[in-house]
């Protein structure tokens, strides 16, 4: 490749990295994105290229992101089995929690105006709220009553806010990894 070609692709790849590292705080794979990314480097990037990642590099991305992944699952499994939540509860406590960190990231700026960081605050607080709500609805159309679905929905807040604060902190080591990676290659 070229200089400028290696230039380009470097830029694509940084901010490419920095988008699944948002992408965790709404709650999709942004680490696994990234793990995908850096395979593709070090699978189809000529190693003399300066955007050619290792395969060490892709390994402590993989050891980084599985990490993240257990944070996140065991976070919501102890919280979701410790107030004895349904899978309809659940279920509506994962769309909540979506939608809500998809709209703190475009609220969290004006709701916490630390710029950058608002977003992220947002986004994460929202995502725990919107799994509050989505789990108490689940509950009461399950026909329980408010203080059992008042207990879900918290435990979903607490789960759902543990395992994101974990994976994006795993996230951040999977996206520094391949930004290194990317930069070093």
């Amino acid at each position: 490749m070229t200089e400028w070609a290696d230039i380009a692709l470097l830029i694509v790849l940084v901010t490419l990295a920095l988008g699944g590292w948002v992408a965790n705080l709404i709650g999709l794979p942004g680490n696994w994105f990234n793990v995908a990314m850096a395979a593709a480097s070090y699978l189809l990037v000529p190693s003399d290229s300066r955007v050619y990642v290792g395969l060490p590099i892709v390994l402590l991305a993989v050891a980084f992101a599985a990490l993240g992944e257990a944070i996140e699952f065991l976070a919501g499994a102890v919280g979701a089995k410790r107030a004895g939540g349904t899978l309809r509860s659940t279920v509506l406590a994962m769309g909540g929690s979506m939608a809500g960190g998809l709209a703190g990231l475009f609220v969290g700026g004006a709701l916490i105006p630390i710029p950058g960081l608002g977003s992220v605050l947002g986004a994460i607080l929202l995502g725990a709220a919107g799994a509050f709500v989505g789990a108490i609805v689940g509950e009461r159309w399950a026909g329980r009553d408010w203080n059992v679905s008042v207990s879900v929905g918290s435990a979903a807040f607490w789960g759902r806010l543990f395992g994101t604060v974990g994976k994006v902190v795993c996230g951040t080591g999977v996206a520094i990894a391949v930004i290194v990676g990317v930069c070093m290659g």
